[in-house]
């Protein structure tokens, strides 16, 4: 089981603020009737496909940079903790998580059913909530994955290019050696 760290939580629960307030901007528009839910469907639809499409790109553009990311974190001279793989692996869920509900919601919301004649009308204000609802966890979701991505790049930058070894994802290990190391190259020297 992974335990959430602070950097994590943080990222969290930014993602879920960010829901929380888009989610807002829905019960303050009232209730709606079914005819006035099927106008609001149509006129949001557009953008909540583009939102959708932004949000896909961006989880697979995430996905790709996590190789990235890894790869400069096993090319690193200092051995990094199992937490810093663990983090990443949370990242890389999250994300594909999020990527799946965007095409899905993607799909359903391509369904013409504004068109349909049979359809009750009280089903458009639930699925226009229901829509709003998703797109605003989708947005609080890929803002999570966002700054936990930003967490764990400004680690790699502190311990690569800034090179700070007491770092709380360097392996102390790794630290006790280069100590070991480095005590035993000057007692040679010394010799």
């Amino acid at each position: 089981m992974i335990t959430l760290t602070q950097y994590n939580r943080r990222a969290l629960y930014g993602g879920i603020i960010s829901a929380l307030i888009m989610g807002l901007g829905a019960y303050f528009l009232g209730n709606i009737s079914g005819y006035e839910a099927k106008i609001l469907i149509k006129s949001s639809l557009p953008g909540i496909n583009t939102l959708c499409n932004t949000i896909a790109l961006a989880s697979a553009t995430i996905l790709a940079l996590l190789l990235t990311l890894l790869s400069l974190s096993s090319s690193t001279k200092s051995k990094l903790t199992k937490e810093h793989y663990h983090h990443v692996l949370l990242i890389a869920k999250i994300d594909t998580v999020i990527f799946i509900m965007a095409m899905i919601l993607f799909q359903l919301l391509n369904i013409p059913i504004t068109e349909a004649d049979n359809v009750p009308s009280f089903w458009y204000t639930t699925i226009y909530y229901v829509s709003l609802a998703l797109s605003s966890l989708l947005s609080g979701g890929l803002i999570s994955v966002v700054l936990m991505l930003f967490n764990a790049v400004s680690s790699i930058i502190k311990i690569v290019g800034l090179e700070i070894t007491d770092h709380p994802l360097i392996s102390k290990s790794e630290d006790e050696n280069n100590e070991n190391t480095t005590s035993e190259t000057k007692n040679t020297n010394s010799d």
